[in-house]
């Protein structure tokens, strides 16, 4: 993915600064004293000098993948409400390339070096037109910055590590997705109970080894267990999601609407039995009977 972000980055500048006929070159090798020796024409360099998670936009949480149904559109468990695709979002990395240009003439140097800081900073987001290989449809825009402050704030300690003479650096930031993760197929949750109260025993730290244990609550007949459910609206006839249905449980105030997989959540519901009421846009409504929690978790109802 790096690889081909220098391919996208020597694109961008090839077609802003522009560079015609091959006058310029274009280097991501580290610019050291052997390397500037050898150069025989004006070049942009730019190094690849650090590469780190950025922790600002760090958001490791998990999604729920969606599936296409046979006609194109999109819907995710269409084939079986009680399983799920998962996975976790990428992650963020910074690739921190630090540019400098080198031609004969300094007045030739910072002039180009001057073009190339314009061509980049007109594109705060890398544009998907541009972009190469493993690059292309990325989860995230692509966001590059260009000359920040908090970047090569000691560029000496750069130039005496490279063994070269000290020459103007600017810091070029871009920020890429990486996936690491897997995808899962989980079962869905469809009851969720809170339970508050006073623990029977204080749960084991993790330096006492062994896993921790969750604690029992200690008797109390005025507690009640807070439940939210989740099910699915369906088709009687075709068994497809329907979307934009409103659902409630009767006679509690409880009431939300089916998203665009047919799914709905409803809480907090006491335990005990209720009636789950779904109405249609046309035609009448639908109930059904159901017993909070239940063991089977079936909360799916038919139109």
């Amino acid at each position: 993915m790096i690889a081909d972000l220098d391919a996208t980055i020597r694109q961008l500048l090839i077609d802003e600064l522009p560079v015609k006929n091959g006058e310029i070159d274009i280097s991501f090798e580290q610019p050291r004293r052997e390397w500037s020796a050898r150069i025989s024409r004006p070049t942009v360099n730019l190094f690849l000098y650090d590469v780190r998670e950025n922790n600002v936009l760090r958001q490791h949480q998990w999604e729920r993948l969606v599936a296409e149904r046979p006609n194109g559109s999109p819907s995710a468990g269409a084939s079986s409400s009680d399983l799920a695709q998962l996975k976790r979002t990428p992650m963020r990395a910074d690739c921190s390339y630090a540019l400098t240009t080198w031609a004969a003439d300094p007045e030739d140097e910072h002039r180009l070096l001057t073009r190339c800081i314009v061509a980049l900073f007109r594109f705060p987001v890398l544009p998907a037109r541009r972009l190469i290989g493993s690059l292309q449809s990325p989860p995230y825009a692509i966001q590059a910055r260009v000359g920040l402050h908090d970047r090569l704030t000691e560029p000496s300690d750069l130039w005496n590590v490279l063994d070269n003479e000290m020459r103007p650096t600017v810091p070029y930031v871009i920020t890429l997705a990486l996936d690491p993760w897997q995808e899962m197929t989980v079962p869905i949750i469809k009851t969720r109970t809170l339970r508050v109260g006073q623990a029977q025993d204080i749960p084991l730290p993790l330096a006492a080894g062994g896993p921790i244990e969750h604690p029992s609550l200690k008797p109390d007949e005025s507690r009640v267990d807070l439940n939210i459910i989740g099910g699915v609206v369906r088709s009687a006839t075709h068994g497809a999601p329907l979307i934009g249905i409103e659902v409630a449980i009767k006679g509690t105030g409880h009431l939300t609407a089916t998203d665009e997989d047919g799914r709905f959540v409803l809480g907090s519901l006491a335990p005990g039995e209720y009636t789950l009421v779904a109405w249609p846009s046309e035609g009448r409504p639908a109930q059904r009977t159901i017993r909070i929690p239940t063991e089977e978790g079936d909360y799916d109802i038919e139109l």
